[in-house]
């Protein structure tokens, strides 16, 4: 029941409703709230006299202005009701809810200082919703009050274990000390005193304590809503057209009396069973709701598990890794020990043999200082040739790198700790991504669909809910005859435009969507016109969003083409006028070509000097530029002068006729490719019969000119008289 609290409190005030009544917006608002809350406006002002005197503001702009003006200065505090011109500046408060509300204007200036008020209404807005409203004559006598509210925060009350609180007081409810039965008000001992003192007519209201007062408030008979039109008449039936309930005058007099109406108790029963369904399915979201909340509880106990378990490992892991690396450092100082015992051992031999051989020679160097001694020649002679080579001997054995250390006191070992170093640097954890989930299918925006000639605009979006990333998307297309798919886009961007498609013919496109898990699958089968206005069907498909286009429109629109034209051309007109800055011939192309359909366009002669040969027909892309047009066998045309005409293809000239062209005269070039035929006319005369036949592919409009003559062009035409009526013949 607790979380039903904050729908029984008024969002001015914050405290429970009292006296509440119903807004058209289907909020609630205090009755006191309410009139605290209200603006007045100058009659000369109100919506109602702007719509009298023709003023141009919809109701719609009038709300939308007001709600603007009262809610756009938030930041500063102030608002104005700009609606009206001289209402002025109020400054705003703050509900307990945090809604933006005004206070009570501020009272009049002295008469004496001020004129005279001039007629005023009252306009409320809502709270809630913002919604303006302009009160009539009635005043909030024209709201319904909301007895439902008020029984349902009664027993919300009377269920609460606290003591009754009074329900005047404006900040902290002091506890009630006694109930007003006629007034049906909890009071303080100050606010009564200060609101119900005991004289006047107040004097015979009977005061009961407050226990006392929620019984006979649980006892008492519930009040019968009555009209708020007619105050003597209860509510009897329901205006199906208002949704309200009304009685039995207001169907006799009032504005309901052509309205469909409808028992009030048969209505009751089926807008509380709309409303026990309704809460079905809410109830539904609801334990959903609840489900979740407990799952993610659960996620919360589950990620404190997981981090403890993740932190013991990562310890482990750690000390693993410490483990190792002193394990490689008794490894290594073995090394070196190993070392070092060598280079002692080889000191210390060197230093024995040395002894040695420095004993061995100190005794011979004693022994022969001796012999010296001696005064016996003979004898000496006997021993000095043997003594002799015992001293160089012994002096050879010192010279042959004996006083040489075996053995260096460095130690050749470098520790290469680098790429242990870098490691530990790079020591991170590894992200366990896990792979994203295929986009769901891409929604063709069929408002945003267009076709324009022979070209089609298309855009598409992702589902509002879906979170899967993408990548990019692929557009399909057709052959126009119900053939293959064939890829013409591809990237990232959801709109694309597609050129060169044939006339009158019917395409079917579809759009997926992609990321590095896959593709996505091709939603449903959609059919869009844009012949006769834009409609869609929806059809079940394995495939796409599937647009099949309805196209074209009955005529083409189209221009001449500068990226394709010979270089001397001059453009102008945006591109439908054209003339040359060369003596000899040039040719120049439409922008559309034409495989399918018939099609009508004219040229009109602007300038017309020295009786130059121009060119008017169809041509290939590939036609050459700097000749006459005709002269090669990728043109078929009618080259004029100012009194024939000739048919020109692959520099072959047919049927002369006669009649020319002058300045102001008009050509007529009219493609069938239906029938496969070109047909031509001057000034709306048929020239000869048809000029060509078994025309197939794909063709341009073209012209060829020089600087003598300028020609505009003229499309979007429909078929000449002369030729529909041949063509309606069997």
């Amino acid at each position: 029941m607790e979380e039903m609290e904050e729908e029984l409190k008024c969002p001015v005030c914050g405290s429970f409703y009292r006296e509440p009544i119903i807004l058209p917006c289907s909020h609630n608002l205090c009755q006191a709230c309410a009139r605290n809350i209200l603006v007045q406006t100058p009659d000369s002002e109100s919506p109602q006299s702007r719509r009298a005197s023709g003023s141009a503001v919809s109701d719609y702009d009038y709300l939308d202005l007001d709600k603007m003006s009262l809610y756009s200065e938030a930041d500063s505090g102030y608002g104005s009701y700009g609606g009206f011109a001289s209402a002025p500046t109020t400054p705003c408060q703050k509900s307990p809810n945090g809604v933006r509300v005004f206070p009570p204007a501020a009272p009049p200036p002295p008469a004496a200082l001020a004129p005279p008020p001039p007629p005023r209404n009252a306009c409320l807005t809502c709270p809630q919703c913002h919604r303006s409203l302009v009160l009539d004559e009635r005043g909030l006598r024209g709201f319904p009050r909301n007895r439902l509210l008020e029984g349902v925060i009664d027993r919300y009350q009377q269920g609460r274990a606290a003591a009754l609180r009074c329900q005047l007081c404006e900040k902290a409810p002091k506890e009630a000390a006694v109930m007003c039965e006629q007034c049906d008000v909890f009071y303080c001992d100050p606010c009564r005193l200060r609101c119900h003192p005991p004289r006047g007519p107040l004097a015979k209201h009977r005061l009961v304590p407050p226990a006392q007062g929620r019984v006979s408030r649980r006892l008492s008979p519930r009040k019968i809503s009555t009209c708020t039109d007619h105050e003597l008449e209860n509510h009897s039936m329901y205006c199906v057209q208002c949704k309200s309930p009304v009685c039995y005058q207001c169907l006799e007099e009032g504005k309901h009396s052509s309205h469909e109406v409808k028992a009030l108790g048969a209505m009751w029963k089926l807008h509380k069973s709309q409303l026990s369904q309704a809460l079905n399915g809410l109830s539904d979201r609801a334990k959903e709701a609840k489900e979740f909340l407990v799952q993610l509880r659960n996620m919360v106990q589950q990620i404190q598990e997981n981090s403890v378990e993740f932190e013991a490992c990562l310890v482990a892991q750690c000390d693993a890794l410490i483990d190792a690396l002193n394990r490689r450092k008794a490894q290594l100082l073995s090394r070196v020990n190993k070392e070092h015992e060598h280079k002692l051992k080889v000191v210390r031999d060197q230093i024995s043999h040395c002894t040695v051989k420095l004993r061995q020679t100190t005794g011979l160097m004693e022994y022969c200082l001796e012999v010296i001694k001696e005064n016996d020649p003979s004898g000496f002679l006997q021993i000095s040739d043997a003594l002799i080579r015992r001293v160089h001997m012994t002096e050879d054995q010192w010279g042959k790198g004996t006083l040489t250390p075996r053995m260096t006191t460095d130690f050749d070992l470098n520790l290469d700790n680098a790429p242990l170093l870098q490691s530990i640097h790079q020591l991170d954890f590894v992200q366990m991504k896990v792979s994203s989930p295929v986009p769901a299918p891409p929604i063709l925006q069929l408002e945003e669909c267009c076709t324009h000639n022979n070209s089609a605009t298309l855009s598409w979006k992702q589902p509002p809910l879906s979170t899967v990333q993408v990548e990019g998307y692929i557009l399909e297309l057709d052959d126009g005859n119900g053939g293959q798919f064939r890829e013409v886009y591809v990237g990232k961007e959801t709109m694309c435009t597609v050129d060169g498609l044939h006339f009158n013919s019917t395409y079917s496109a579809r759009v997926k969507a992609f990321n590095k898990s896959g593709v996505s699958p091709y939603s449903k089968t959609l059919v869009l016109q844009t012949s006769e206005g834009c409609s869609f069907d929806t059809q079940g498909s394995p495939y796409s969003q599937l647009v099949d286009i309805k196209k074209m429109v009955a005529v083409a629109w189209f221009s001449f083409d500068p990226a394709s034209a010979h270089a001397d051309i001059i453009f102008s007109n945006d591109n439908l006028t054209v003339t040359c800055n060369s003596y000899d011939d040039r040719v120049v192309l439409g922008k559309t070509g034409f495989s399918k359909g018939l099609h009508y366009w004219e040229l009109s002669i602007d300038r017309y000097d020295n009786h130059p040969d121009p060119a008017f027909g169809v041509a290939r892309i590939d036609v050459l530029k700097d000749a006459m047009l005709g002269k090669d066998d990728k043109a078929w045309a009618m080259y004029v002068d100012n009194n024939r005409s000739w048919f020109m293809h692959n520099n072959s000239h047919t049927n002369r006729t006669e009649g020319g062209i002058t300045k102001g005269a008009t050509v007529g070039v009219l493609l069938d490719l239906t029938r496969r035929t070109l047909t031509f006319s001057i000034n709306e005369d048929q020239q000869g019969p048809v000029a060509f036949e078994n025309l197939e592919g794909l063709f341009f409009p073209a012209v060829s000119l020089n600087r003598n003559v300028q020609v505009t062009l003229h499309t979007g035409l429909p078929v000449p008289e002369f030729y529909a009526s041949r063509s309606a013949m069997p």
